[in-house]
């Protein structure tokens, strides 16, 4: 018995694609050239990742599904641009964020930003009104259409 649940569980990983194995990053710069080398997109996501209530509803109902996880995959190269409360950055790290809150003309949270390979700015998406990964991912793709 012990040997049969184990199986199914190990069965059970291995058929899970787990939306937490997404890689945020938090360079830009490099994440611009993951993205050329690969021939993927960019999005940032502008975040107040432990004050926004949007920001957490944004990262609990779309960003941790596997649906996202699969067109994320695929398509984007992750930046994370956060500016938490509670948690300090290192000031590098501040640095470059609040440069490209300036850059974007970031007002509000969350607020996705779509860039092509080149940095180019393809659209932007602000707040978040629901509605999961369906609706985030087809907001998206009309932003990468122009890539």
């Amino acid at each position: 018995m012990e040997k049969f649940l184990l199986g199914a569980i190990a069965c059970l990983a291995l058929l899970r694609t787990n939306a937490g194995e997404l890689t945020w990053q938090t360079d830009l710069p490099k994440a611009l050239a993951t993205a050329k080398a690969e021939n993927k997109a960019v999005l940032l996501d502008f975040t107040g990742s432990d004050w926004c209530g949007f920001c957490i509803k944004l990262h609990k109902e779309v960003f941790s599904k596997d649906e996202f996880a699969e067109f994320a995959k695929k398509n984007l190269v992750l930046v994370e641009v956060d500016f938490p409360h509670k948690k300090k950055l290192p000031a590098d790290q501040q640095k470059a964020n609040d440069a490209l809150q300036a850059k974007y003309k970031v007002n509000g949270f969350p607020t996705l930003v779509v860039l092509n390979a080149d940095g180019k700015k393809l659209g932007e998406e602000v707040g978040y009104g629901g509605g999961g990964p369906t609706a985030v991912i087809g907001n998206l793709k009309k932003h990468l259409d122009k890539k």
